[in-house]
């Protein structure tokens, strides 16, 4: 057995649970840089139609019952 105080090991635990944290975000962080973007085009900031007064074409008639 090891001769630790008893007010060690939640110390110890937690230290390793973070550790074993930070370790899957890495993992995760280095598979999705492998993997690329989830779609072309698709990147930090791209969000938004792209038009300047929020229409998107092909959608007209989609007022979310605005004329009720």
């Amino acid at each position: 057995m090891e001769a630790t105080e008893p007010g060690t090991r939640p110390y110890l635990v937690l230290a390793g649970f973070a550790l074993l944290l930070v370790l899957v975000f890495l993992g995760a962080l280095a598979v999705g840089h492998a993997v690329g973007p989830v779609a072309p085009g698709l990147g930090p900031g791209t969000g938004g139609s792209g038009h300047s007064d929020g229409t998107m074409p092909g959608m007209t008639g989609h007022d979310l019952g605005a004329g009720r």
